[in-house]
């Protein structure tokens, strides 16, 4: 299972889901987009496998990647979610920040969990490295893919041109035998960056009114708390936990909700399927509604009653209908290098493809 199957993934709709293990983290990272701490909330393992148990082998999503905070902070419970899905046919992939490395060995509950996963991927950037050295990362990372394990690295730099990340390529590269693919990304300005990150001009691709397709509205996430979204934007996660989520962003509970509900109603409601298709600026500039940013399209001018049934209507016209299957197939055609052009880091896409074999895994 390589990361260019992930991100090709991304252009299907409900391929997968993002699932929130816990909130809490042994790090305090200066970027963390959730401000992760060891006093943030979990939700109850208990509700994770119910909705979990709701997967069946004819309707289940593809992948199911685990997230937090730290996840492999409930080993056991990662190792349950994984079994779970692979016996319906799913796969799944983690994302650790890699506390345990500093120690020197991999404690068995923690190496019980990586085993039972079909990808493990670990946070490099100078923020983590605070706290747990690369050298140390790399050390596990190694081990595991002498092994035999999928792996990837998600690189993190302030901006596209932060010398930190091409130092961090080049040792990554090196000491992993260019046999791990890298996502390189750079901060955004969520969670504790929010504190001194200093705010984006405005993009000149968001404000145009062409149709620019939005990926991040392709698979559903459980928050924190078990609400589950539309959109994987930090934003919109912290948007749900304070109460403030739009209606067409919140796709249910898993307390109570089910699998099939959710992926019906990410693929059947018109706000989505637009939102995916044109993108939300473009979709609000067809519904009358005028908005300075993509995402706040999405979540503000979208979220008004009055442009979000205006929006609705122009989406159900024939013509447009067409337009948007033609969209979903180009997007679909294109694969992961969508993605990759789309919120990748310039002059280091490529790396995703590291380790890569034609026609099967790395």
């Amino acid at each position: 299972m390589h990361l260019l199957d992930l991100l090709a993934a991304r252009a299907e709709p409900a391929a997968a889901v993002l699932m929130t293990v816990t909130r809490r983290c042994p790090l305090a990272c200066a970027h963390c987009s959730t401000a992760s701490s060891m006093a943030s909330e979990q939700i109850d393992a208990a509700v994770l496998k119910r909705f979990v148990g709701t997967f069946t082998p004819a309707d289940r999503p593809e992948y199911v990647l685990l997230t937090g905070g730290e996840p492999l902070l409930r080993p056991r419970l990662v190792r349950e979610l994984a079994e779970r899905v692979r016996e319906v046919g799913g796969r799944t992939q983690l994302l650790s920040g890699m506390y345990f490395a500093a120690g020197g060995r991999i404690p068995v509950p923690v190496r019980r969990a990586i085993d039972a996963v079909d990808h493990f991927a670990a946070s490099v950037d100078a923020f983590h490295e605070r706290e747990v050295p690369r050298a140390a990362v790399l050390r596990v990372l190694r081990q595991l893919l002498d092994e035999g394990k999928d792996l990837s690295v998600q690189l993190t730099g302030r901006t596209p041109d932060d010398p930190y990340l091409r130092e961090a390529t080049e040792d990554i590269r090196r000491e992993l035998d260019d046999r791990v693919p890298v996502l390189v990304t750079v901060v955004r300005r969520a969670g504790r960056a929010r504190t001194w990150l200093p705010e984006p001009g405005p993009a000149a691709g968001h404000r145009s009114t062409v149709p620019v397709p939005c990926s991040l509205a392709a698979w559903p996430v459980v928050c924190f708390d078990g609400t589950v979204v539309g959109c994987c934007n930090q934003d919109v996660v912290d948007a749900a936990a304070l109460g403030r989520l739009p209606d067409h962003l919140r796709l249910g509970h898993i307390a109570h909700d089910g699998w099939a509900a959710i992926r019906e109603r990410l693929l059947e409601r018109a706000l989505l399927r637009g939102i995916r298709a044109f993108g939300p600026r473009h979709l609000a500039s067809l519904a009358g509604a005028g908005c300075d940013g993509y995402c706040a399209a999405c979540v503000n001018a979208l979220g008004e009653p009055g442009a979000a049934a205006r929006a609705e209507a122009v989406l159900e016209r024939p013509g447009v209908r067409a337009v948007e299957r033609q969209i979903a197939r180009l997007t679909r055609e294109g694969g992961a290098e969508t993605f990759l052009r789309r919120y990748g880091t310039e002059g280091y896409r490529e790396l995703a493809a590291l380790g890569h074999v034609t026609g099967g895994a790395q």
